[in-house]
């Protein structure tokens, strides 16, 4: 069975009542390929509100960070039970934000990876190298190195999506080609057929989420290993539907 086309819009530390509204609904009302499904990830404040603005079944919506515990002292933090308590059924984990400004391992990017599943919600799991490691040469063990992490903990891999974001392309207007992004995909997933088995490797959706916008987004068309978009940026702007619309 061929993989479903994902599109994940990830608002990062952006937006208000107003412009949120105003992303919900043109998604609400634009023409979306039927054969993708689209998961936005609006700022925790706004989670709520999210929800409620969501009139397509074809949308869902995911937090950008949870905890590892399902209640208390934990200031600032949020709980996966909090996020379904509003509605959300997805959270994204392991952004490169998340590591490399706020510190956060591969081990416990695993341990949140793992509690967010057994809690009962959707995880868009995030790995990629910096422009150091890919220089380097290394980004293959990299990526082999953030999942093994996840992989001591999880067996079941039937609701997770990988993100490959190479961090040397988020917010800096570089992007991977085409070819790149396919070549790094490809040994993600023969890594997962190594550690899982084929069929659940086969199952799994790789997005590429480095850069990813309106223009760029139809040359990956014909890319096997490229199950669909990460977005940044672009998902604040009127190019996200476009984004969704690749695929046609």
């Amino acid at each position: 069975m061929a993989r479903k086309f994902f599109v994940g819009g990830n608002f990062k530390l952006n937006g208000t009542k107003d412009s949120i509204k105003e992303i919900v609904e043109r998604l609400n009302t634009a023409t979306l390929d039927p054969n993708t499904e689209v998961v936005i990830a609006p700022p925790a404040t706004y989670l709520d509100y999210t929800v409620s603005l969501v009139k397509t079944p074809q949308v869902e919506v995911s937090a950008q960070n949870a905890y590892v515990k399902g209640s208390g002292a934990y200031t600032g933090e949020i709980s996966v039970e909090q996020l379904k308590d509003v509605g959300a059924q997805w959270v994204l984990l392991g952004h490169s934000e998340r590591r490399t400004i706020f510190g956060e391992s591969d081990e416990f990017v695993a341990e949140k990876t793992k509690f967010a599943l057994d809690s009962g919600v959707k995880v868009i799991l995030a790995i990629g190298e910096t422009l150091e490691e890919r220089k380097s040469g290394i980004t293959d063990q990299v990526n082999e190195r953030q999942l093994s992490a996840v992989l001591k903990l999880v067996k079941d891999w039937s609701k997770i999506v990988i993100a490959y974001e190479p961090v040397w392309a988020i917010g800096t207007g570089l992007a991977a080609t085409p070819e790149d992004a396919q070549e790094t995909h490809a040994n993600i997933r023969k890594f997962l057929t190594k550690e899982l088995g084929q069929e659940v490797a086969d199952s799994i959706r790789i997005l590429y989420g480095g850069s990813a916008n309106g223009k760029n987004a139809p040359t990956f068309k014909d890319k096997a290993d490229v199950d669909g978009f990460l977005v940044g940026g672009a998902s604040l702007k009127p190019e996200f539907v476009d984004i969704i619309n690749s695929r046609q």
